[in-house]
């Protein structure tokens, strides 16, 4: 393996913030695009459909080893009870490192409405999940000076959960989650590597429209807190919605900035950059199928590379209930 291989896997791992190879499910911008549940246990069942959602990203195309994610998910309501329950599956690599993941969920929604045409509705979630994290060592140069290099794929599996809750009312919603709760050692076995992977995802928008018009207009914020390491970020996002015959037009743009900094050396002196990302997405629903395309672009001034994230996002919507409520609610009607 030569030194230009090393290097590529060393930035990978140390420089990718979103793709840290043992902390669960990734949070990118992908809930924008009809999928909060991803991200958000308390959305299983809250529609007046279930959903099937399969996403695909890939991150810097042409770079050996370079983040690539796929995840499945499925969710609905349990009849016509208050209850919903979802599953997701996920497959994450980045380069040695990967992870197989899969979560099931359950979700309860509470009704303050007076009646079905007002929505105003507290929904709780807890999904359940275990995730299988590798480490593959077999190419590592080994020639017995380094004992903790095995040369074998090393793998473990851990439980984790997810535990929030949603509230609906009229126009305005808000999200508050907490991500792997438990503690995961997976693979490491430096006492230096935190086992602490929790994080806490805050979602607040709000869908504006004028009466009888096509078009609407969702912004909406996230922030997200990592326990383990305090770091923090926020999205700053701009939806809009066109209705037409055969469903709708929507897209947007979010832009990520990390709240903590890395310094690095500029020629001059030490300077200090922060995370930032703009992701433009459009998506399409047609009668019953969904499809989008995300864009991430990275806008610091140094970065491994000046190519972006790809994101293609495929659903389908099934078993559909009448729009019981009378608001600007995508995620609920």
């Amino acid at each position: 393996m030569n030194l230009k291989k090393y290097c590529l896997l060393f930035v990978i791992a140390v420089f990718s913030q979103f793709t840290f190879s043992q902390e669960g499910l990734p949070v990118y911008s992908d809930y924008l695009t009809d999928n909060y549940y991803l991200i958000h246990p308390s959305m299983a069942g809250v529609a007046n459909c279930s959903k099937v959602r399969l996403t695909g990203r890939q991150q810097w195309f042409g770079q050996e080893g370079a983040p690539n994610l796929q995840t499945l998910s499925v969710n609905g309501r349990i009849d016509d009870s208050p209850s919903g329950i979802g599953v997701i599956l996920y497959n994450d690599k980045n380069g040695f490192h990967s992870q197989l993941g899969a979560y099931v969920t359950y979700a309860h929604h509470l009704m303050f409405s007076r009646n079905e045409i007002d929505l105003n509705m507290l929904s709780f979630g807890l999904s359940v999940g275990a995730i299988q994290y590798k480490l593959d060592e077999s190419a590592f140069l080994n020639e017995g000076f380094d004992p903790i290099i095995s040369g074998v794929e090393q793998s473990a599996t851990n439980m984790n959960i997810d535990f929030g809750f949603s509230y609906h009312f009229i126009d305005f919603y808000a999200h508050v989650t907490a991500k792997n709760i438990l503690k995961n050692e997976g693979i490491n076995n430096d006492i230096e590597i935190t086992s602490n992977l929790r994080r806490y995802l805050v979602s607040v928008g709000n869908v504006f429209s004028k009466l009888d018009s096509e078009w609407s207009y969702e912004p909406s914020i996230m922030f997200q807190y990592k326990d383990g390491t305090k770091e923090s970020s926020i999205d700053l996002n701009a939806k809009v919605y066109k209705e037409t015959d055969f469903g709708k037009i929507w897209g947007g743009l979010s832009y990520r900035r990390s709240f903590d900094g890395a310094e690095f050396l500029d020629g001059s002196g030490i300077s200090t950059q922060k995370l930032q990302y703009y992701t433009p997405f459009i998506g399409v629903d047609y009668n019953n199928f969904l499809f989008a395309y995300t864009y991430s672009y990275q806008s610091n001034s140094v970065v491994f590379n000046s190519g972006g994230f790809h994101q293609l996002t495929l659903g389908f919507n099934f078993n559909c209930r009448r729009e019981k409520f009378e608001c600007n609610c995508p995620a609920v009607n």
